[in-house]
């Protein structure tokens, strides 16, 4: 049955007003033109859901009153626009840097008006802050000044360069971005100052720079410094610090900056004494150093372009997040410097589709969590609005900053559900599973999730229980066995085999005591390599069981050792990497060696140089399986036991092969460590033109056969 005519006239318009607003700019759609990843502790790419979608475009159509025309509007558009400031009304601020304007918009982004400073007209501004009065400060920076603003746009107060004798004379004015503190302190950010943010009081006063970048210091200089006269050192082009881009300032009056031209600390979370509370400790060290922050997708884009944060934003839950203006990508950490997510679009994505941003300049972030990223070379403001994914993830996370695991847990299984492999929820299910005493758990979740020290303090736990509900199992075992030990002690006492002893070196030239003379070099490894080749107590075939021995030790050691100390094995590896690297490396020893021993008065032969090498390699088979077992049952407060067994095995191989020289070639002590010196150097240099080979090897290849591609298409 057909519909009645004016019926369909009505559906056909429903349908039209229905597309309309769905299609409407600004309207949250579920496609968003980038991708939202999170890197685990690996350095994994972990694909997840939107974190934001793209909510709108602001500022693209600008009218404002026409000077020549009372009561009509002029199309003026923003012009390299270089900051934006949402206050805590969500009005929003802009620095129209080409047009030398302030651009005021409502919490929907309509135009509200322009401030030009009539009385001093603003040049090129580009920072803007504004206090809760509705204050405006402006970094007016082709006037090299800093000025007030009261609510209606009137000038207060200029902020010049400060006079003091505390400022150096090379100290470049140039203001870029500002925050002000509740006392009304600015902290100024200067184009290219190095020296920190710039502190002047409410009158102009200069107070000093405020967190600085420290001043790389590598290998290279040290040893500059201990070499160089004072004039060499002089002469040298002095190092200077990255120079802080921009800065921002959270609810509770904690400053942040973001930084170029450094490796680690692009980002800093400030105190009052200047300090970074987002560094943390080393594992060897109490000394805290700052994180590296800035995302890459992949290791490849980080080759040519590092890291070029230049802005970031706080929101009321304590995110920070920062952007990339070479790389275009979109980084979110929470409060404690923990990667949340990170967002960023494909070079063939056009720059024209909503969300993505061809120059981002700046970011802010409003009441509702919504980011505001200025994109300085199309001229607009792009609304970002937080997802259902994004929206639990900030309500889980900042639940458990604040310590509250228990109401953490079902919106992390949410997040979970939603995507198994995002790890953030895995460690916060952990945190939450560690608080309730559900230790198993706890255990198994922190393992998934690669983090160590949650694991450790879990592992603690259960450990500790097992202990307590077995311990007096346990002590009748050690009391018993020791009666039994005590008892065959005294019954054995008289026994032959008792009162024998060897004399000299153990075994004869058989297999047997071949492998036997392994355990007389540990004892005595000046006489044990000599026997190895005047008494012939080595051979090939004990010296490949010693190898192979050895090379399954290493091998146990890489692939079993618990992930607290070799969290690789969390990536399940081969081992094949691993055997290679053993046989390469200890072949490649054995030829330097010899050709340095023969060249430098050396009396063993070769094979003397590959049994007494094969033989030094017996600690591996000693200590690797009892190492790594003793590994899973450690935590880590037990590390420095570990770290002393795991690099003594491998100071013990060094010895035993620096003894193996010694007494193989009947070299003094300085000969040897001459020797040793020059087979490492040897080793070097052989890798070296190895891996040179190699590639050359490959280019040719690849050069015939494009030659070969070529000839064959024509």
């Amino acid at each position: 049955m057909r519909p009645h005519p004016a019926r369909r006239i009505l559906l056909t318009v429903l349908a039209v007003l229905l597309a309309a607003v769905l299609l409407q700019p600004g309207r949250t759609s579920a496609y968003t033109p980038y991708n939202t990843n999170y890197k685990d502790s690996y350095g994994q790419l972990i694909w997840t859901q939107s974190a934001y979608n793209p909510g709108g475009a602001l500022g693209r159509d600008l009218f404002i009153p026409d000077p020549k025309k009372p009561g009509a509007l002029v199309h003026s558009p923003l012009k390299g626009p270089q900051d934006v400031f949402i206050d805590a009304k969500d009005r929003i601020y802009i620095a129209d840097t080409g047009n030398n304007r302030i651009v005021q918009l409502d919490p929907d982004g309509k135009f509200v008006r322009m401030i030009e400073v009539k009385e001093s007209p603003l040049k090129g501004p580009q920072g803007l802050f504004v206090n809760k009065d509705g204050d405006i400060y402006v970094a007016d920076t082709g006037n090299k000044r800093v000025i007030r603003l009261d609510a209606e746009g009137k000038l207060i107060r200029e902020f010049p360069r400060p006079e003091s004798k505390f400022l150096p004379a090379s100290f470049k004015y140039d203001p870029v971005k500002l925050v002000v503190d509740k006392r009304g302190f600015l902290y100024i950010t200067s184009l290219g100052g190095y020296q920190g943010l710039l502190q002047l009081d409410p009158e102009g006063g200069f107070q000093g720079f405020f967190g600085s970048n420290r001043t790389p210091f590598s290998l290279i200089d040290a040893f500059k410094r201990f070499v160089y006269t004072r004039e060499m050192y002089q002469r040298e082009i002095s190092k200077l610090p990255g120079s802080i881009a921009s800065a921002a300032m959270d609810g509770d009056g904690l400053i942040y900056t973001v930084s170029k031209e450094v490796e680690t600390g692009q980002i800093k979370k400030l105190n009052i004494a200047g300090l970074d509370m987002l560094a943390q400790k080393t594992e060897f060290s109490d000394e805290k150093i700052s994180l590296p922050f800035g995302e890459t997708p992949f290791r490849e884009w980080g080759e040519d372009t590092p890291v070029q944060l230049n802005d970031l934003t706080v929101d009321h839950d304590g995110n920070i997040t920062a952007i990339d203006t070479k790389k275009r990508v979109v980084s979110q950490y929470d409060g404690s410097g923990s990667l949340l997510f990170f967002w960023w679009a494909d070079a063939e994505v056009s720059a024209e589709k909503l969300g993505v941003i061809q120059s981002p300049t700046a970011i802010a972030s409003s009441s509702k969590n919504d980011l505001y990223i200025l994109d300085g070379e199309n001229n607009l403001l792009q609304k970002f609005e937080l997802s259902e994914f994004g929206r639990l993830v900030h309500q889980a996370n900042r639940l458990t900053q604040d310590g509250r695991y228990a109401e953490s847990e079902t919106p992390w299984a949410e997040v979970h559900r939603l995507n198994a492999f995002y790890t953030p929820a895995i460690l916060g299910l952990a945190k939450a599973a560690y608080g309730r005493g559900d230790y198993e758990r706890a255990q198994a979740l922190f393992k998934a999730a690669g983090q160590g020290q949650g694991y450790s303090d879990a592992f603690w736990q259960n450990r500790l229980l097992w202990f307590q509900q077995r311990f007096g199992l346990l002590m009748n075992v050690l009391i018993f066995g020791s009666l039994a030990l005590y008892v065959l002690n005294r019954l054995t006492k008289h026994a032959s085999w008792r009162r024998s002893r060897s004399t000299g070196t153990p075994g004869g030239s058989g297999l047997a005591g071949q492998l036997k003379h392994a355990f007389y070099i540990l004892k005595h490894p000046i006489d044990g390599f000599a026997a190895l080749r005047y008494e012939n107590k080595g051979g090939f075939l004990s010296s490949f069981i010693l190898f192979v021995l050895a090379l399954a030790s290493y091998c146990v050691m890489e692939g079993g050792i618990s992930f607290l100390y070799n969290p690789d094995v969390l990536l399940d590896l081969g081992l094949g990497t691993a055997i290679v690297q053993f046989f390469v490396i200890w072949l490649g020893w054995i030829v330097a060696n010899y050709l340095i021993s023969a060249i430098y008065r050396g009396e063993g032969r070769f094979r003397d140089v590959v049994y007494g090498s094969t033989y030094a390699l017996f600690p591996f088979v000693l200590i690797g399986l009892p190492l790594t077992l003793l590994s899973q049952i450690m935590t880590l407060n037990e590390g420095a036991v570990y770290r002393f067994f795991y690099f003594g095995l491998f100071v013990w191989v060094g010895l035993l092969l620096f003894w193996k020289v010694q007494s193989m070639q009947n070299y003094s002590v300085g000969e040897t460590s001459v020797n040793v010196s020059l087979s490492v150097f040897t080793m070097s240099v052989c890798g070296v033109l190895l891996f040179i080979t190699f590639g050359l090897t490959k280019e040719l290849y690849d050069f015939f056969y494009s030659v070969f591609q070529e000839v064959t298409v024509r």
